[in-house]
């Protein structure tokens, strides 16, 4: 590739991951201009995927049943990071949110980022959402 330039669509994305796929296999001298290229390039595609591939945090519950998957633990196992046997089944079924307690909890012994479990669960916007709607029709009806 002669001449960098941003990556506007698929086709410039195509051919900047065929460039550096050939860059990746020669043994690159460290600040040799296929060394920097091979940069820029990465750069350059980093932001065109970021931007037009965006990747969603996932639902906080989600991702504790995801990590309870990974490390073989059952419910009971999320008891000291949780609470009782009865709260663990309630934030498992997405009936109780978690505390900040529980988030740092289970970010600390589970090694989940508390940017995750801070997130609103998609069924907690959904009954937001659902719960706004019918109250905005309860004053609608009033007046």
């Amino acid at each position: 590739m002669n001449h960098i330039k941003l990556i506007k669509n698929k086709y410039d994305h195509a051919k900047a991951l065929a460039r550096i796929k050939t860059l990746m296999n020669k043994n690159l001298v460290p600040n040799s201009k296929e060394a920097d290229e091979l940069e820029v390039l990465s750069l350059l595609i980093e932001h065109y995927e970021q931007t037009n591939f965006p990747i969603e945090k996932p639902d906080p519950i989600d991702a504790i049943k995801f990590r309870m998957e990974q490390l073989g633990l059952l419910k009971k196992d999320l008891i000291p990071f949780i609470g009782s046997a009865s709260k663990v089944t309630e934030v498992l079924n997405g009936t109780r949110q978690l505390s900040l307690n529980m988030i740092r909890k289970l970010s600390d012994g589970l090694d989940i980022s508390v940017e995750i479990l801070i997130c609103m669960s998609k069924s907690k916007v959904a009954k937001s959402a659902a719960l706004q709607k019918a109250s905005e029709h309860k004053r609608s009806k009033a007046a």
